[in-house]
């Protein structure tokens, strides 16, 4: 028992701080909407790159931060089509959407667009979060 300890404890001074995740998780996001932007337009590329961020930061990020992990996939989502909506406009292509929408009908419209994708990834964080609560061997209820 006492090296799964001795290994737990050297693996965990290897996780991020919420500050660190937070920014890797928006850095990833950078590199994944880039590559998916050159084609042109968000698309399948973009979606399975948010999925795979959102459900990797709650297992990078130290267990007694989890919460930031937890609640930033909705922001991640927005932030970045939001900044893709002011960077490319074009890029966002959403059924029934005017050519001529500004840049806030565009984020909404990107933001709903995208619901599944959010939902997914959401699920995934939060599935992780509470997978790692519940094997903490550190958790007050283990004692």
């Amino acid at each position: 028992m006492a090296s799964v300890v001795d290994t737990s404890a050297r693996l965990s001074r290897s996780d991020l701080s919420a500050r660190q995740m937070v920014a890797a998780a928006f850095a990833a996001m950078a590199v994944v909407t880039a590559l998916d932007l050159l084609d042109g337009r968000l698309g399948l590329l973009f979606s399975v790159g948010f999925v795979l961020v959102a459900g990797t930061m709650p297992l990078a990020v130290d267990v007694r931060e989890l919460l930031p992990s937890g609640v930033l996939p909705p922001v991640l989502l927005v932030v970045t089509i939001a900044t893709v909506c002011a960077a490319v406009p074009s890029a966002v292509v959403v059924d029934g959407l005017p050519a001529d929408a500004g840049w806030l009908a565009r984020t909404l419209g990107g933001a709903v667009d995208h619901g599944v994708t959010l939902l997914i990834g959401h699920a995934l964080a939060v599935t992780a979060v509470v997978a790692r609560i519940l094997t903490d061997p550190d958790h007050p209820r283990r004692g």
